[in-house]
């Protein structure tokens, strides 16, 4: 197969969909809410300088941006990479880690460009599939390893399940993997996730050389639009990753919005919570409902319905609910404001399947 065969071969990456002026979107784990109103007025005083002028291009080293986000985690600005988004970051890591006759691997299902990134940069995408709980198989994950293996991709909370890794699992699971194997741990959604035992990403960095964490401003800072994420890892690492980066891909006023959002995370704390109390609402209103599905630790919840998803799916569109439904397995549903909430709760009490009717 030639290489332009394996790029015609791959599935498009899928955004969420949204149709009609009144649709409430759910498919996209955005934050329902705008920037904080401190963070606009930065970029709106950041447009009125000079420094922000169009015609120049951004810092491309975002060494003042690299700095905050060091000095909010207590690393140096070396141990920090950015990108637009850290689905970049994630794509600067698998270039720099693997390529034509390596492989990465990574949890199934888990964050969907994962695959996609890994045969574009050449090297063989290993899915290793969720245990019937939805968690990743670590020790299925161990057994995957090969001589050929360069990159493990670990996303907590998962996305699109929102299940979590604890800390003293993906220790031990890194106890037993090779040095030389480098391994992501993902928590795009960490802000979300209230279970004590989780995992933290920047921990394991500071114990583990191998390991870097990710993050994004896209979800709880509600920077999707701006395109900003960042990684943390060893100085080597995160200059390997600044190697292969596309250049000036994080724009002067992303930066400015990112610096912004972490001088005011005290505002952030608070919006925060609001989801947080929201997903358990909604988890607690679709289970009242009769719906299955387990505690999420993301921005999102998770609905295995099977061979239903379609049905489902038709009529969530015919009430204007738009959710991310993978057809034979299940849905994932972004959590809104309460107004966004409400409308999907009805719709989804319409989608209920009517009883068998007996004989």
């Amino acid at each position: 197969m030639s290489r332009r065969d394996v790029v015609r071969s791959l599935p498009p990456y899928k955004q969420g969909a949204a149709e009609g002026p009144d649709a409430v979107k759910l498919s996209s784990n955005e934050n329902p809410y705008p920037p904080l109103p401190s963070v606009v007025a930065e970029i709106a005083d950041r447009m009125r300088d000079p420094r922000g002028s169009f015609n120049r291009y951004p810092s491309m080293g975002a060494m003042e941006l690299r700095t905050a986000i060091g000095s909010r985690f207590g690393v140096t600005a070396d141990q920090v990479a950015v990108g637009a988004g850290s689905v970049e970051v994630a794509t600067q890591l698998v270039h720099a880690t693997a390529g034509m006759g390596d492989e990465v691997i990574f949890a199934w299902r888990s964050f969907e460009a994962y695959p996609i990134l890994t045969v574009v940069s050449g090297a063989t995408p290993v899915k290793v599939p969720l245990t019937a709980d939805l968690h990743h198989d670590l020790a299925a994950m161990l057994a995957a390893i090969t001589d050929r293996t360069r990159l493990i991709l670990l996303c907590t909370p998962n996305n699109p399940t929102g299940t979590t890794l604890s800390t003293d699992e993906v220790e031990h699971f890194l106890s037993q993997v090779p040095e030389n194997i480098v391994v992501a741990i993902d928590e795009a959604y960490v802000h979300f996730n209230r279970d004590p035992q989780a995992v933290s990403g920047v921990e394991m960095v500071s114990r583990h050389p191998n390991v870097i964490a990710l993050q994004t401003f896209s979800k709880a800072y509600g920077l999707a639009g701006l395109r900003v994420g960042f990684g943390i890892g060893s100085v080597e690492m995160c200059e390997d990753l600044r190697r292969v980066a596309v250049p000036f891909a994080v724009s002067d006023v992303a930066q400015c919005a990112a610096l912004a959002s972490l001088q005011h995370e005290d505002e952030l704390t608070e919006r925060v919570e609001k989801i947080v109390a929201e997903r358990g609402r909604v988890t607690a209103a679709l289970r009242d409902q009769g719906w299955t599905l387990g505690d999420s630790q993301a921005n999102f919840v998770w609905l295995p319905t099977g061979d239903d998803t379609a049905r489902i799916d038709e009529v969530l569109r015919g009430e204007h609910v738009f959710a991310r439904c993978w057809q034979g397995e299940g849905i994932r549903l972004s959590i809104g404001s309460p107004s966004e909430n409400d409308r999907c709760l009805a719709a989804f009490a319409r989608a209920i399947a009517p009883a068998p009717v007996r004989a």
